[in-house]
């Protein structure tokens, strides 16, 4: 099949389904929304947490506020170390348990606490309890997207941001690791250190659409574009990476690389910080087109987008919108996952 002629610019907004609620709402009325919830947040006395993949203005609201936008490793840590007595995560179900795990005694609200995690879904704890027994040789390392009870049942937890070191490290041990459960970033971080790993086989529904044929594509129409790639990502489509690593690490990569174009392969929520950090820089989303895809470009965590600044303001401004959207984590699983969770925050790279 020939290469088409043309593709359509992803980053165009002609081009993209709507994301979040804030491209519906006029520019007065979500400016509104940021300061009322501001004030709410100080009433309250909390502090809010964003993921790179959340609305830019909820992530511009945290910053705005003495809040964070991070990583879920940075995410996990800010949470951790900071004197506010209530923690307003802006992200899906497992970030917020993280943060209540890490830090029981405060009160962690999610604007949105349904927002699942595919890889989460897809490793129900009795089922990886029951694969964990049938390997009891195996050090078990757990990705951070999964269940409370998921994590108590292992040695480690990783982000991506740690993944790679923190495997190096057991490796060189003569340790064999148990994984999961994203199997493309296990696989990434199999190839990568030569460790012996049996991958639980889970995908995020986001990145596994990227399609190295789709790609091939677009970077014959930009020869010289950068391609920034996320490891939960397929072999073949990290494979035309120049750069592969988490969201911190594309965040900083499109900063250090001398491409003045980047093809970005992860949800597109991340558009907001780099072109935050890169004004001079274009960013076009890796298309998502090819056999199996469902999709012509849906890089868009759906989860992610159910963070909205109304459902915010609506959460902080009723008491008990509040204790319905409170996280609550089991104390003694939460004591038990908090031992691999603090092993991967003292872990020293």
């Amino acid at each position: 099949m020939n290469k088409p002629a043309t593709l359509p610019d992803y980053t165009l907004p002609e081009e993209r389904v709507p994301l979040y609620e804030t491209e519906h709402l006029p520019a007065a009325d979500v400016a509104a929304l940021k300061a009322e919830i501001a004030e709410l947040l100080k009433a309250r006395g909390a502090v809010l947490v964003a993921h790179y993949y959340v609305d830019g203005h909820i992530q511009d609201l945290a910053e705005e506020t003495g809040g964070c936008v991070s990583d879920s490793l940075e995410m996990a840590r800010f949470g951790d170390q900071h004197d506010a007595e209530t923690l307003v995560v802006a992200g899906v179900r497992f970030m917020g348990e993280t943060a209540k795990i890490l830090a029981p005694e405060k009160r962690v609200l999610m604007p949105a606490p349904e927002a699942e995690c595919s890889l989460d879904i897809g490793c129900p704890p009795d089922e990886f309890e029951a694969f964990c027994k049938e390997h009891p040789d195996r050090t078990v390392v757990v990705y951070a997207n999964t269940s409370a009870q998921v994590k108590a049942l292992s040695d480690w937890v990783v982000t991506s941001s740690v993944a790679l070191p923190i495997v190096e490290s057991l490796d060189a041990k003569g340790e064999k690791i148990l994984w999961a459960p994203d199997k493309h970033l296990g696989h990434y971080i199999q190839t990568e250190t030569g460790a012996d790993m049996l991958l639980w086989s889970g995908a995020c529904v986001v990145h596994e659409e990227f399609k190295s044929k789709a790609l091939f594509d677009l970077k014959a129409l930009y020869p010289d574009a950068g391609v920034l790639v996320h490891p939960e990502s397929p072999a073949a489509v990290i494979g035309i990476a120049d750069a592969v690593g988490s969201t911190s690490h594309i965040i900083k990569s499109a900063q250090e690389l001398p491409h003045d174009t980047f093809i970005v392969a992860t949800d597109r929520g991340i558009f907001h910080k780099l072109r935050q950090r890169n004004p001079d820089k274009r960013f076009i989303e890796a298309p998502t087109a090819g056999d199996g895809a469902t999709c012509r470009s849906c890089a868009h965590c759906p989860w992610m987008a159910m963070n909205e600044l109304t459902s915010l303001a609506a959460m902080l401004r009723d008491e008990s919108v509040m204790a319905a959207n409170e996280i609550h984590v089991d104390p003694e699983i939460g004591r038990q996952a908090m031992i691999p969770l603090k092993r991967m925050l003292d872990f020293k790279v």
